[in-house]
C-alpha cells in the first residue's frame, strides 16, 4: 500500500517538476526524507525520460519501416541517457571540489529533472516530426527538422538546468554548469553519431 501511495505521490510531483522545476528540486533538497522520496521520484522521472525519447525516436525511423522505427526508438534514449549518465559523476565531483554543498541525490535529481523536461519537449515535437516525415519524405527535410527540434529542446534544457542550479545555490557562478553541459553535449553527440541516431 505504501508503495502505491509513493508512486501516486511521485506521479503528482512530475507535474510540479515540469511546471516549476526549481521549486520541485528545492523541496526535495529541503526534505527530511530524501531516501524514501528517491524510491518513487527517480524511477518515474527516468521512465518519463525514456518513454518521451523513445516516442520521438520512433518518428525518426518512419521512413525505414517498422524495424527501423523500433531501432530508432531504442537508439535515441540509449544515446541521450548514456551521455548524461557518463557526465553526471563529473558534475557532482567537480562541483564538490569547487565548494558546492549539494549532495549526490539532489545533484542527480537536478540532472534527471532537466532530462525529463527535455524528454517531454521531444514528445511534444512528435507531431512535427511525423508531419514533415510524411508530407516531405526527403533526406534533407528529415535532417533539418530533427536538427531544429534537437537544438530547440537543448536550449530549453540548458535554461531549465541553469535555473535549477541557480535556485539551489544562488551565490555560485553558473560557469561550471555551462561547461558541464558542453561536456554532455559532446558526449551525447558522439554517442548519437556512433549509434546512428540521425541515420536517414
Amino acid at each position: 500500500m505504501n508503495l502505491a501511495l509513493d508512486l501516486t505521490s511521485g506521479i503528482r510531483e512530475i507535474g510540479t517538476a515540469l511546471r516549476r522545476p526549481e521549486e520541485f528540486v528545492l523541496r526535495f533538497r529541503d526534505s527530511d526524507d530524501k531516501a524514501r522520496k528517491s524510491l518513487s521520484l527517480f524511477p518515474i522521472l527516468f521512465a518519463n525520460a525514456v518513454l518521451g525519447l523513445a516516442a520521438y525516436g520512433l518518428t525518426m525511423g518512419l521512413h525505414r519501416g517498422a524495424h527501423g522505427m523500433l531501432q530508432a526508438a531504442l537508439r535515441a534514449p540509449i544515446a541521450a541517457g548514456a551521455g548524461w549518465t557518463i557526465a553526471l559523476p563529473a558534475l557532482y565531483i567537480i562541483n564538490t571540489v569547487l565548494g558546492s554543498r549539494l549532495d549526490a541525490r539532489t545533484t542527480t535529481l537536478a540532472a534527471l529533472t532537466t532530462v525529463s523536461f527535455g524528454s517531454l519537449a521531444m514528445l511534444a515535437s512528435v507531431p512535427i516530426n511525423w508531419f514533415f516525415g510524411i508530407t516531405l519524405p526527403h533526406e534533407a527535410t528529415r535532417m533539418i527538422v530533427n536538427l531544429v527540434v534537437f537544438t530547440g529542446v537543448s536550449i530549453s534544457m540548458v535554461d531549465v538546468f541553469l535555473r535549477i542550479m541557480k535556485a539551489l545555490e544562488p551565490t555560485r557562478s553558473r560557469l561550471f554548469a555551462l561547461i558541464w553541459l558542453g561536456l554532455v553535449a559532446v558526449i551525447g553527440g558522439e554517442l548519437m553519431v556512433l549509434l546512428k541516431v540521425f541515420s536517414v
